[in-house]
C-alpha cells in the first residue's frame, strides 16, 4: 500500500515531507473525472488484455478505489490493483500515432504549492483545477514561482530540427500524448517494432519534455504504464512475475462492434512475448522508478543489452539501475507504520549493494596488479581471493590499456570470473545514482579522457569495450550477425548515451568533458539523420542495421544540450551519497561480521 500511495501522491504532486520540498504541487487531490478509462476485451482466438479509451465521465472511480486518510492522505482501499474489469468503453475516432504535437504552455515556468485538484487526462477545468502542462500564472499569495531558463532567442539548427524530430515521433492515445515511438524511419524495410512506445526509449524523451516544462506527456506515460503493469499476459504457458513492467507497448485502433462509423483505441503492452529472442524487460521498472522521480522533481533479465554477450548474472547495468530506483522509491516513500519494514529493508538492500559493488567490481592498475598476485583456491574467512579468479583472465591487452591515472567498475562478477569490459551506461549511472564513490566516479571520468580515442572516437559512446572478437565471439554471442565485433551491442556507438555521460559530468563538476562529446556529436547526428547507432573501432560508419531518425538518439542529444545549458536541472537525476549509508558501508569496511560473530560491539544504523 505504501508503495501505491507514493506513487499516487507523486503524481498527484502530493509527496510526503522529505521529497515535497522539490515538487510543484504539494497540495493537489486526485480528480478522477477523466474521459479515459480503460477495460479488458477479449479478442479474436486469443485474449489480448488492452486498455481502452472511454468518452464516459466515471465519477466512481475515486468514490470506489481511492480513500482520504484523516490527514489528507490518498490510498488505495481494498485491493490495490485497480479493477481494470469494471471500467468502460471508448467510442472516439482517433490515429494510432499523430504528428507534430505542439504544446503552447511549455513558456519554462512550474509551480510549487500550485492547485488543490489535479484533473486527469483533459478533462475540463473547473475552479480550483490545474493541469500539470498548464502554465497559466497563479496570482494567490501562497503560490510559489520557479523560473526555468527560458528559450534563447537564437536557436541552434540541430536542436530546432532534433524538436521537431522528437515531436513527430509523439504517439497519442485518446487525445493525449502517451510517449514517443522508438524510430521514424522512412527508409526502413520493415518496422518490426520500432512504431512502439518503449519504456526505457521513452526516458531520455521524458526528461527532455521535463526540461521543457511539457509535463503531460510524463504523466500520463507514468500513469499507464502503471495500469499497464499487472496484465496477465503469458508466454510459452509462462507468466511474468507480478509487478513487471512491459517492454513496449502500442496504441491500436479497431472498428467499433456494431458501428462502423466509430473506433475505438487500445494499449497493448509487450511483456517480451512478441520480442526478439523473448526476452523479459527486467529494466523497464527500474527505468519506470528513475522517471517518476525526475517527474516528481521537476514537476514539484535484459537491460539496454538484450542478446547474447555474456552478461547474464549479476551485470552493472542492472546493479546501478537497481540501486537508483531504490533509492527513489526511499525517497517517494511516505513515513509511516506500515512503511517502516519496507523502508528497512531498502536500506538494508542499499548497504549490501553498495559494499557489493564499490568493493569487488572496481579495478584500476593497482587491483589488476592485485589480481595478477591471486592464489586460487583458497579456503578461509581472511581469503584475498573471496571469488577463486583466476590470474590468467587478466589479458595483456587489458594490462595495457589501462591508464596510470583512471579505473571503473567491471561488467559482470561471478565465482571464478570476471567480465573486465567497460560497460558505459551501468559506469555512468553508477555515478549519477552514487552507487560508485566520488573517488572511483572522478576516475571513471579520468579513465575516459584518458581512453578517449577507444570510448569516444569519432562518435559518443561506447556501449562497451573492447568488443568480443574471434572465437570468443562465436562462443558467446552464438555467431550473432548484428552483434559483429564493433557492432550494436558489441563495441557499437551509441549517441544516446549522450545525456547519461552529461549527467554525470555535471555531478561531478567535469561539464567539459560532456561539452567535447557532444561537439563530435554534432558534426555527425543531423548529417547522418540521427541513427540508432555507428559500428567500427572508431564509429565511423553508421550501424549497419541501425535505424534512422532514431527517438532516443534525438532525445539524448536534446537532453545533453539543455543540461549544459543549465546544470541545475540535473538535480531532478543525480543522487548524492546519503551519509547514513556512508557510515553502514565504512563499518561493513572496518569489520568482518563471520570473525565477530555473536559480537556486538558496534552499533550500525542499519541491520546487515
Amino acid at each position: 500500500m505504501a508503495t501505491s500511495d507514493a506513487v499516487l501522491q507523486v503524481l498527484s504532486g502530493a509527496g510526503p515531507r522529505s521529497f515535497s520540498s522539490d515538487l510543484c504541487f504539494s497540495n493537489l487531490d486526485l480528480a478522477f473525472r477523466s474521459k479515459h478509462i480503460k477495460y479488458v476485451r477479449k479478442r479474436a482466438s486469443r485474449h489480448m488484455k488492452m486498455f481502452k479509451c472511454s468518452s464516459v465521465l466515471q465519477d466512481c472511480i475515486g468514490k470506489q478505489w481511492f480513500k482520504r486518510s484523516g490527514d489528507g492522505d490518498l490510498y488505495l482501499s481494498g485491493n490495490a490493483t485497480i479493477k481494470r474489469l469494471q471500467l468502460l468503453r471508448c467510442k472516439c475516432q482517433q490515429a494510432e500515432r499523430v504528428s507534430g504535437v505542439t504544446t503552447e504552455g511549455g513558456n519554462g515556468k512550474w509551480f510549487v504549492d500550485g492547485a488543490k485538484t489535479l484533473n486527469l487526462n483533459g478533462a475540463v477545468n473547473s475552479p480550483g483545477v490545474l493541469e500539470l502542462g498548464d502554465t497559466q500564472q497563479l496570482t494567490s499569495e501562497k503560490e510559489e514561482l520557479v523560473e526555468m531558463p527560458l528559450a534563447k532567442a537564437s536557436v541552434d539548427p540541430i536542436e530546432e530540427e532534433a524538436w521537431e524530430l522528437l515531436r513527430d515521433s509523439v504517439v497519442y492515445y485518446c487525445g493525449s500524448p502517451i510517449g514517443t515511438i522508438a524510430a521514424n524511419d522512412p527508409t526502413g524495410s520493415s518496422v518490426l517494432n520500432y512504431d512502439q512506445v518503449f519504456i526505457r526509449d521513452f526516458i531520455p524523451s521524458g526528461i527532455a519534455f521535463l526540461l521543457k516544462g511539457e509535463y503531460d506527456i510524463v504523466r500520463n506515460f507514468l500513469l499507464h504504464t502503471l495500469q499497464l503493469q499487472s496484465w496477465e499476459k503469458t508466454m510459452d504457458c509462462h507468466s511474468p512475475g507480478q509487478g513487471l513492467m512491459p517492454a513496449s507497448f502500442k496504441v491500436r485502433t479497431f472498428p467499433l462492434d456494431g458501428d462502423d462509423s466509430a473506433t475505438e483505441e487500445v494499449l497493448d503492452p509487450d511483456f517480451g512475448e512478441a520480442a526478439i529472442g523473448r526476452v523479459a524487460p527486467v529494466d523497464s521498472g527500474l527505468w519506470w522508478i528513475i522517471l517518476l522521480r525526475a517527474y516528481g522533481k521537476c514537476s514539484d533479465g535484459s537491460c539496454m543489452i538484450d542478446r547474447r554477450m555474456g552478461i547474464h548474472g549479476h551485470p552493472l547495468e542492472i546493479q546501478a539501475l537497481f540501486y537508483s530506483a531504490l533509492l527513489g522509491a526511499r525517497e517517494m516513500l511516505t513515513p509511516e507504520d506500515g512503511s517502516a519494514d519496507l523502508l528497512r529493508a531498502l536500506n538494508n538492500r542499499l548497504v549490501a549493494l553498495s559494499f557489493h559493488i564499490r568493493e569487488y567490481y572496481w579495478i584500476d592498475l593497482r587491483k589488476l596488479n592485485e589480481i595478477y598476485r591471486y592464489k586460487t583456491e583458497e579456503y578461509s574467512y581472511d581469503a584475498v581471493n573471496k571469488f577463486n579468479i583466476y590470474p590468467d583472465q587478466v589479458s595483456t591487452s587489458l594490462v595495457e590499456w589501462m591508464p596510470n591515472q583512471g579505473g571503473y567498475l567491471i561488467g559482470n562478477l561471478q565465482p571464478a570470473h570476471m567480465d573486465f569490459r567497460f560497460f558505459s551506461l551501468g559506469n555512468m549511472w553508477s555515478i549519477v545514482s552514487g552507487l560508485a564513490t566520488r573517488d572511483q566516479s572522478n576516475a571513471i571520468l579520468d579513465l575516459i579522457e584518458a581512453k578517449w580515442s577507444d570510448l569516444v572516437a569519432d562518435m559518443p559512446l561506447k556501449i562497451c569495450h573492447p568488443a568480443l572478437e574471434g572465437q570468443e565471439w562465436q562462443i558467446i554471442t552464438g555467431s550473432d550477425p548484428k552483434n559483429t565485433p564493433w557492432s550494436y551491442h558489441n563495441g557499437g556507438s551509441w549517441p544516446t548515451l549522450l545525456w547519461q555521460l552529461t549527467v554525470a559530468c555535471i555531478k561531478m563538476n567535469r561539464p567539459e568533458i560532456a561539452a567535447r562529446a557532444i561537439e563530435i556529436a554534432e558534426k555527425r547526428l543531423s548529417r547522418d539523420k540521427w541513427p540508432e547507432y555507428y559500428d567500427t573501432k572508431k564509429a565511423r560508419f553508421i550501424g549497419k542495421q541501425a535505424r534512422l531518425f532514431q527517438t532516443w538518439s534525438i532525445a539524448g542529444y536534446l537532453v545533453a544540450k539543455l543540461l549544459l545549458a543549465d546544470p541545475s536541472a540535473a538535480r531532478m537525476l543525480v543522487t548524492d551519497e546519503d551519509p547514513e549509508l556512508v557510515n553502514a558501508f565504512s563499518c561493513m569496511i572496518s569489520s568482518n561480521p563471520r570473525r565477530k560473530r555473536g559480537q556486538n560491539n558496534s552499533k550500525k544504523p542499519f541491520i546487515i
